[in-house]
């Protein structure tokens, strides 16, 4: 766990950043504002109600997905809507996440750094390599919780599990037509 410190005049400002390695939407933050001439009583009454509020969660009302930090949520809610604020200069495609333009520039530039030491092959993208991987050690690690059914990609259980609640949380802005999967909105847009 690291420690930032930032000193102002009245005001000493602590942000404690930590994060779970397995699951990076696990992170949490805390900033506690402690004012200098405050009483202990009154630093513990705040300490307390900071550990209340770093331990609420942010959650997406259309597909139920729950964050602890609100610009994560933020970040998320753009997969569900049309909002796509990064676009590429070479050729015009946009993205709704920072991070995917700068893999999908990888492209246009033919870097592919990322190498399955089993196959070969090569990927521009870590998220396709772990997948590549996948297919190598059989490993499914997304289970349906309902049928015990399991899967080796995200949005394969995804798919499955739009069985069990009928959601169909990506919607066409255009028409209002719903669909179970992200491809098959970005086909029907397309």
């Amino acid at each position: 766990m690291a420690f930032i410190k930032e000193e102002t005049e009245d005001f000493r400002i602590e942000e404690v950043f930590s994060l779970k390695q397995e699951d990076t939407e696990e992170q949490t933050d805390q900033l506690v504002l402690k004012e200098d001439n405050q009483d202990p009583n009154e630093m513990e009454q705040t300490d307390q109600a900071q550990k209340t509020k770093s331990n609420s969660s942010f959650t997406c009302h259309q597909c139920g997905k729950s964050f602890v930090q609100q610009e994560n949520l933020k970040r998320h809610t753009r997969t569900h809507s049309a909002e796509k604020p990064f676009t590429c200069q070479q050729c015009g495609n946009v993205f709704t996440q920072k991070a995917s333009l700068q893999d999908h520039m990888r492209t246009h530039l033919g870097e592919k750094p990322f190498t399955c030491q089993q196959c070969a092959n090569v990927f521009n993208r870590k998220t396709n390599l772990q997948r590549n991987r996948r297919t190598h050690s059989g490993e499914k690690p997304y289970t349906c919780h309902q049928r015990g059914k399991s899967f080796t990609q995200k949005s394969s259980l995804q798919s499955h599990m739009s069985i069990h609640t009928g959601a169909k949380p990506y919607i066409c802005h255009h028409c209002a037509k719903s669909f179970t999967v992200k491809g098959n909105l970005k086909t029907h847009r397309s």
